[in-house]
């Protein structure tokens, strides 16, 4: 589980855990690191991996108030944590529910350090909040922060980084917005909103895109997801689930998350 460029100084390092990413982007000194994973175990393997590429000083985003990108934060402090406005009130309001929910899950599972370690994991939401965009400067790269609108959750971030000097290339950050491998999860989602927020991701693509989960993609991908999401939405609205393109079970959790919020 190595880093790996898919872009001029831009990384993505892709887990067996559940396979999450989380990115990397280098700057002169300084730089920017996308999610921390699970716990503090977790993310401490994590800074190792890290380190072996810079030495510089980082910057966090959180994508998104969900444990297995977020609960290993605290171990990269005190560095300043961006993340949406939402996401921040989001961790509070949800962060002991999740935990519980997935120590139960691994206790199950007959994974007890595992849980023990999600046990231990410290709430620690951004500091750094955005409400629309934010623009930062790692290292002299322009990295701009984006909240879209709502899908996966109320408060989904994207990370959005020039990659030469005219704005012919990008690459973003989409954290659970988009999901490869895997039907997208709507256990926290705003369905009837996704569909618009994936075309203005969609807009934006110029390069990789870099999904929460899975393999990396491009803007053809976000436009298929897109489809299906608005397949999703018209099979729910018509009370057709088994018209929808996902599993039964995902389709039952779509239609549950399908009413304005």
């Amino acid at each position: 589980m190595t880093f790996r460029e898919v872009a001029d100084g831009v990384f993505v390092r892709r887990h067996r855990s559940l396979d999450l990413n989380c990115g990397l982007v280098v700057g002169e000194g300084a730089c920017l690191v996308v999610d921390t994973r699970s716990d503090l175990g977790e993310a401490a393997d994590l800074i190792a991996a890290v380190r072996r590429v810079t030495p510089h000083p980082w910057t966090v985003v959180t994508t998104h108030a969900h444990y297995d990108h977020c609960f290993g934060t605290a171990a990269f402090r005190p560095a300043t944590v961006w993340g949406a406005r939402g996401c921040a009130a989001a961790l509070r309001a949800t962060g002991e529910a999740q935990r519980a929910a997935r120590v139960a899950e691994l206790l199950a599972a007959g994974h007890a350090e595992a849980a023990r370690r999600v046990g231990a994991a410290p709430l620690d939401p951004p500091d750094a909040l955005v409400d629309d965009t934010a623009v930062l400067d790692v290292g002299g790269r322009e990295v701009v922060l984006r909240f879209l609108g709502r899908g996966h959750t109320d408060s989904d971030l994207v990370v959005e980084v020039e990659t030469d000097g005219d704005g012919d290339g990008n690459v973003l950050f989409a954290g659970d917005l988009v999901e490869e491998g895997a039907p997208p999860a709507f256990e926290d989602a705003v369905l009837a909103e996704w569909p618009a927020t994936l075309g203005r991701l969609h807009a934006l693509a110029r390069g990789p895109v870099v999904p929460g989960h899975g393999a990396v993609v491009d803007a053809a991908f976000v436009g298929a997801q897109r489809a299906d999401l608005l397949a999703v939405l018209a099979a729910v609205r018509a009370g057709r689930l088994d018209a929808g393109p996902y599993d039964a079970a995902t389709m039952r959790t779509a239609a549950s998350r399908a009413l304005p919020r």
